[in-house]
C-alpha cells in the first residue's frame, strides 16, 4: 500500500452502490415522475447478528500488507457499526481480527466508552484488554478507572483494582464522586444485569463506611437472587430493629423473599414472602414468625397472609374454567395489630377476613360459591362486636340487558350465618334470597326514562326460637321506581375561555310498601353514608335483611363545564335533594324512624379549571337546623414535578367529628427562588443533577380539631444528589385513643447500586396524595446517544 502525506482512508471489504442509479437522469422523451420523500425506520438498536460489517480505516498514514495487515498512525481511527476504536497508532491484524492500539487510545462500543494508554482487543468478539484504563456504561451512567480491565465478550468485563459510581463527572482534578465502590476485583455482566465484586470497600463523601469482601448489585432494573442490603429501624415498641433480607428470583414470574429480623427489645424472628404471576392467575402469600416475644411473656407470635385470583380450567368442555379467589388472614394473638402493623396488616385493622370463593359464568348465567369466617382482634377498651361467619353462601344471576329494549335479572343467595353466641343474641340462621327486576329504559341523546319493578323475597330458617317464638320467617316486598333525566347544552364563554355548559334536571320517584322487621335478626345489613351517589338508590340499606320503606321523591340538578376541544369537565355544581311522603318506619337495630317531609340538602362542587389546581366539596345541609350536617372540602395544588399541596376538611356534627389534613412534598429551594424541576436520569441510575443538589419536605398531618392533637403524621426531608438520594423519615400511628406507634426511618440510596437502611417509600405512597418517588427512571438512552 501505498504511503500518504495526507489523510488517507480505506474501506477493508466490498460495499455495494447504488449512487450512479441515482445521479442518472432520464432518457429523452421519458416523463419525469415527481420525488417523493418515504418515511425511513428509526436506526436499528440491536445490530443483526448475521451481517458482516463493513471496516473503515482513517489516519494521517497508512500503510500495511493487503489481506493481512494495516498500520494506522496518527490520529488513527477504525470504525464498524457500532463500534469506534481511535488511538496515535492502531494496528490492524485482519488474519486474527485482532486490534492493538498504543497511545490515548479510546473506544466507543454501542455508546459504552473507554480510554487507556494501551489495549488489545478482537474486533468481531469484542475480547482484549485495555491497561490503565477508565470505563462509562451508556446504560445507567456507571463509570470508573482501573489498572486493567478485561473484555471477555460483548456484555461481560472484569475490571481489575478499579473503581465503580454512578454520580456524574464535573470538571476539574479534584473532583471526587460523593460514593465510590473499591475493589479488587470486578465482574460486570451486562447480559445478566449484575455486577460481582470481590475484596471492595464503600465510600461516602471520600470515608470508607462499609467493607465488603464479596458482594453482587444491579446494573439495571432486572431482578436477581442474593442478599440485600440491611435495613435498620427504630421504633417505640420494639426498639432498634435490624433486618438482612435473602431475594430469590425463582422464574421471572415467581420469586420470594426471606427477612431474618433481630428487634433488640423481643427477640429475633423471620418474615417469608412468594409472589406469582401466570397467565390466568397470580396471587403472594406471606408469613411471620417470631418464638418467645420478650415484651408479651415470651409467646410466640406468628400470621400469614394469602392472596389468590385467576381463572382455571376444569377439563370439562361444559363448564370450562371456574374463578378461584382466596384472601387468608389469621395471626397468633389480639395484640398483633399492634405489635407488628407493618407485617401484613394495616394499623387498624381489627377484623381479619379468611375468605374463599368459587365462580361461574357463561353467557347470561353466574353462579358462586364462597365461604368466610371472620378473626376478630379484641380490644379491652373498644371490644367490637364480631360480624357474622357465611359457612357458606351460594349466589347465582340470570339476566339481560336491552333484550328488545327490557333489563331484567333474577339473583338467588343462600347463605348460613353462623357466630358466637357470646357476642349477640340473635340465634344463627340459613337465609334464602331472590330478587328480581324488570326495567325498560327509553334513551335519546337529550335525555332519558326508565320505568322499574323489583320483587324482594327473603325466608329465613333460625337455629333458636325469636323474641315471639317463631324459628321461621319470610318476607316479600315490591318496589316501584320511575327515574328520568334531561340534558341541555350551550355553547358559553366564562373568564375569557370557550365551554359547553350542560344543564342536566334529574327526578326520580320510588315507592316500596311498608313492612314490619323488626323482629329480624340483621345478619349482613347497614345504612348506606347519604352522599350524591345513595341519595337515588331504591333502597337505604347494604344487604338483605332489611328493605327500607320508601313513598319519596328525589330531585337532583347538575350544571358541567367542559372543554369543547377535548370534553374534560373543568366545573361541575350539583344540588339534591329528597321529600318523603310518609315517614321511613324501617330501621336498622338501635336507629330512629325518619319523619315525614324534606331530606338534607346535598351540595356538591367540583373545579379543574386549570390542570394545577383541583377542588372538591360536598356539603350536607339541614334546612331545618339551617347547620351542616357533614362537610367534605379538599383541595390540590401541583404546578410541577415533585410538587403538591394537598390540604382536607373532614367535619361530621352527628359523630362531633372535625378533621384537618394536610399533605405536600415540596422542594425547599423553591421556598426561597432557589429550585428548578430535575432533569430526568438514565435508566437504573446515572444522576443528571449537579451542584448543591435539591432538598425535598414531605409529610401529612391529620389533626382532630375537636380532641385537639395529632391523630396521624409523617414528616421527612429528603435529599437528592443526583448519583445519591437520602431521607429521613418520622412517623406517628395512633393505635388506640391511649397509644401509639412511633418510628424513624433512615435510607440512602445509591443510585444504580443498592439502599441503605428503612425504606420509608411505601409510607410517603400510602400518606401523600400525589406523591412522587425522588429518582424514578427515564427511558433507556440509545446507542447513539455517545455517538463519536
Amino acid at each position: 500500500m501505498t504511503d500518504a502525506s495526507r489523510p488517507a482512508r480505506a474501506v477493508l471489504c466490498p460495499v455495494a452502490l447504488g449512487v450512479l442509479a441515482l445521479l442518472a437522469g432520464p432518457a429523452w422523451g421519458q416523463t419525469v415522475e415527481p420525488l417523493t420523500l418515504r418515511a425511513s425506520p428509526l436506526l436499528a438498536e440491536k445490530l443483526p447478528s448475521n451481517a458482516k460489517p463493513a471496516s473503515l480505516v482513517l489516519g494521517d498514514h497508512i500503510s500495511g500488507r493487503t489481506d493481512l495487515e494495516t498500520v494506522i498512525e496518527g490520529n488513527a481511527e477504525l470504525r464498524q457499526p457500532g463500534l469506534v476504536a481511535r488511538g496515535d497508532k492502531l494496528v490492524y491484524d485482519q488474519t486474527t481480527d485482532v486490534l492493538t492500539a498504543s497511545g490515548g487510545v479510546r473506544l466507543n462500543r454501542e455508546g459504552d466508552r473507554y480510554t487507556a494508554t494501551s489495549g488489545q482487543i478482537k474486533v468481531d468478539a469484542v475480547e482484549g484488554f485495555f491497561l490503565q484504563p477508565t470505563y462509562e456504561f451508556i446504560a445507567n451512567g456507571a463509570h470508573g478507572h482501573a489498572d486493567r480491565l478485561e473484555l471477555l465478550d460483548r456484555d461481560r468485563s472484569t475490571v481489575f483494582h478499579g473503581t465503580y459510581t454512578t454520580c456524574q463527572r464535573e470538571d476539574g482534578a479534584s473532583w471526587r464522586p460523593d460514593w465510590m465502590l473499591r475493589a479488587d476485583r470486578l465482574e460486570l455482566d451486562r447480559e445478566d444485569g449484575e455486577g460481582r465484586a470481590e475484596g471492595a470497600v464503600l465510600e461516602f463523601k471520600g470515608v470508607p463506611i462499609l467493607p465488603l469482601p464479596s458482594m453482587s448489585f444491579p446494573l439495571d432494573e432486572r431482578r436477581k437472587s442474593g442478599w440485600l442490603p440491611p435495613t435498620i429501624g427504630l421504633d417505640n415498641k420494639s426498639g432498634l430493629n435490624l433486618a438482612v433480607p435473602y431475594y430469590w428470583n425463582i422464574a421471572p414470574n415467581r420469586d420470594a423473599t426471606v427477612i431474618p429480623t433481630v428487634m433488640v427489645r423481643r427477640g429475633v424472628g423471620v418474615q417469608g414472602e412468594f409472589r406469582y404471576l401466570e397467565n390466568n392467575y397470580n396471587g403472594r402469600a406471606n408469613v411471620n414468625f417470631m418464638p418467645n416475644d420478650r415484651l408479651r411473656g415470651g409467646r410466640n407470635r406468628w400470621g400469614y397472609f394469602v392472596r389468590h385470583n385467576g381463572q382455571h380450567d376444569t377439563g370439562i368442555a361444559a363448564i370450562g374454567n371456574i374463578g378461584l379467589g382466596l384472601n387468608l388472614n389469621r395471626v397468633s394473638d389480639n395484640d398483633y395489630w399492634r405489635d407488628f402493623n407493618r407485617n401484613g396488616l394495616a394499623l387498624t385493622t381489627r377484623l381479619l377476613a379468611n375468605d374463599g370463593a368459587l365462580s361461574w359464568g357463561r353467557g347470561d348465567f353466574s353462579a358462586s360459591l364462597r365461604a368466610l369466617k371472620w378473626q376478630t382482634l379484641q380490644d379491652v377498651n373498644a371490644p367490637i362486636v364480631p360480624p357474622y361467619d357465611r359457612l357458606p353462601q351460594l349466589a347465582g344471576r340470570w339476566g339481560r340487558v336491552n333484550d328488545r329494549g327490557f333489563d331484567y335479572s333474577i339473583d338467588a343467595d343462600f347463605t348460613r350465618f353462623r357466630a358466637d353466641r357470646f357476642w349477640t343474641n340473635e340465634p344463627n340462621a340459613d337465609r334464602g334470597v331472590l330478587h328480581g327486576q324488570l326495567a325498560r329504559p327509553f334513551t335519546r341523546p337529550w335525555g332519558f326514562l326508565t320505568p322499574k319493578a323489583q320483587l324482594h323475597a327473603t325466608a329465613y330458617r333460625f337455629d333458636g326460637p325469636l323474641d315471639d317464638g317463631r324459628t321461621s320467617a319470610s318476607r316479600v316486598l315490591p318496589t316501584f321506581s320511575l327515574d328520568g333525566g334531561l340534558a341541555f347544552e350551550r355553547d358559553a364563554r366564562f373568564f375569557g375561555r370557550a365551554f359547553t355548559q350542560t344543564l342536566e334536571p334529574r327526578l326520580k320517584y320510588v315507592y316500596t310498601p311498608y313492612r314490619d322487621q323488626s323482629l329480624l335478626p340483621n345478619y349482613d345489613s347497614g345504612a348506606y353514608d347519604f352522599n350524591f351517589a345513595t341519595i337515588w338508590a331504591d333502597n337505604a340499606f347494604a344487604g338483605h335483611d332489611r328493605v327500607v320503606d320508601n313513598n319519596l321523591i328525589t330531585a337532583g340538578l347538575t350544571t358541567r363545564l367542559l372543554d369543547p376541544g377535548t370534553g374534560a369537565e373543568a366545573v361541575r355544581l350539583a344540588i339534591a335533594q329528597r321529600y318523603r311522603f310518609s315517614g321511613q318506619q324501617v330501621v336498622l337495630p338501635g336507629g330512629t324512624p325518619t319523619a315525614k317531609g324534606w331530606s338534607d340538602i346535598m351540595l356538591g362542587a367540583g373545579i379543574n379549571w386549570d390542570p394545577r389546581w383541583a377542588f372538591d366539596g360536598v356539603v350536607q345541609y339541614n334546612p331545618d337546623s339551617r347547620q351542616n350536617t357533614r362537610t367534605l372540602l379538599q383541595a390540590r395544588y401541583s404546578p410541577g414535578p415533585f410538587r403538591t399541596v394537598s390540604l382536607a376538611y373532614r367535619h361530621q356534627r352527628d359523630l362531633n367529628s372535625q378533621y384537618v389534613d394536610l399533605g405536600w412534598q415540596w422542594p425547599l429551594g423553591a421556598l426561597i427562588g432557589r429550585g428548578s424541576d430535575p432533569a430526568p436520569r438514565r435508566a437504573s441510575g446515572g444522576g443528571s443533577c449537579q451542584g448543591d443538589g435539591r432538598w425535598y419536605s414531605v409529610g401529612r398531618m391529620n389533626y382532630s380539631m375537636q380532641e385537639r392533637r395529632l391523630v396521624d403524621g409523617i414528616l421527612g426531608l429528603e435529599y437528592d444528589a443526583g448519583c445519591w438520594i437520602g431521607r429521613v423519615v418520622a412517623e406517628k400511628l395512633n393505635s388506640s385513643v391511649n397509644s401509639s406507634t412511633k418510628r424513624v426511618m433512615f435510607q440512602i440510596e445509591l443510585i444504580g447500586l443498592s439502599r441503605l437502611g428503612t425504606n420509608p417509600l411505601s409510607a410517603l405512597r400510602n400518606n401523600i396524595p400525589r406523591y412522587q418517588v425522588l429518582g424514578a427512571d427515564a427511558p433507556p438512552p440509545s446507542r447513539f446517544t455517545e455517538y463519536e
